[in-house]
């Protein structure tokens, strides 16, 4: 966990109501309703309104400044129903791990990202960037795998695949999407995106990848003598508060701590978002 990540975490644990519950419903809402006018507005005026452009904004419209969420993800009404859904699981899943707070913060934070970077492309360019919140919903992805790697779903409700193999193909998606971009400024688009992520999780990926290459520091070796000396002591180190599971018991099931519990209290995955928060 990098500085920034603790200082969010600090500001969360302080202001437990901030944010804004169910974010992501008001986003599916959102761009729901700017669908079907966009389908029904065969002149293509509804849509113009919705685009954002730095020009415009400073004329007045400031709506341009959150209206580029709405944005039809696809013209196609069964793609954009499933794209919708997919980012409502995925941010309903964000928010039940964090909470609302740091959901809020995550996301807002990767908003304001995009209009200082639309801003600035558009007004070097002289044109208007053309941003949506396609590649910032597409970025809630990365930070979905970086907590659930191994969560395993049905790719096209057929073929069983963990998350981090889709990670990739959203990482080659993104990668495409720079290359393909035009003209050179608008390669920033999707970049913004991505360090939304990065801001958040810079941290844990410097610490995976040292794992991964045989350094551990000293931290990781103390955390885990400690770690194994309870687990010696007590006969398991995780035990599920409402349902009494050990880590020792049932190897296979993953072990949690709710953000929200008053306190450190560990649940099994059973039951990590189905208890009474403790206050």
């Amino acid at each position: 966990m990098n500085a920034f990540s603790r200082a969010i975490d600090r500001f969360c644990y302080k202001h437990p109501r901030f944010g804004i519950p169910n974010l992501m419903l008001y986003v599916i809402i959102g761009n729901l309703i700017a669908y079907l006018l966009t389908m029904l507005d065969r002149t293509g005026l509804f849509y113009s309104y919705l685009l954002f452009s730095p020009r415009l904004i400073l004329q007045g419209q400031v709506w341009r400044l959150i209206s580029f969420l709405f944005l039809p993800v696809s013209n196609n009404l069964f793609l954009a129903a499933i794209s919708l859904y997919f980012y409502y699981f995925i941010g309903r899943t964000l928010e039940r791990e964090w909470g609302t707070p740091k959901f809020t913060i995550f996301y807002l934070s990767g908003v304001l990202f995009h209009i200082i970077g639309g801003m600035i492309i558009g007004l070097l360019t002289h044109s208007a960037p053309g941003i949506s919140g396609h590649y910032l919903n597409l970025s809630m992805f990365f930070a979905f795998a970086s907590l659930y790697p191994n969560m395993q779903v049905l790719l096209f409700f057929i073929l069983p695949i963990k998350i981090r193999w889709l990670a990739l193909l959203d990482a080659a998606y993104f990668l495409y999407g720079i290359i393909r971009i035009s003209p050179p400024l608008y390669k920033l688009i999707p970049v913004i995106a991505i360090l939304n992520y990065l801001l958040f999780f810079s941290g844990d990926l410097v610490s995976s990848l040292r794992h991964a290459g045989g350094r551990r520091p000293a931290k990781t070796v103390h955390f885990r003598s400690a770690a194994q000396a309870a687990k010696e002591n007590k006969g398991y180190l995780h035990k599920c508060a409402v349902c009494g599971k050990t880590d020792t018991e049932y190897p296979d099931l993953e072990f949690r701590y709710c953000s929200k519990c008053n306190g450190y209290y560990c649940y099994c995955q059973d039951h990590i978002h189905n208890h009474v928060h403790v206050q």
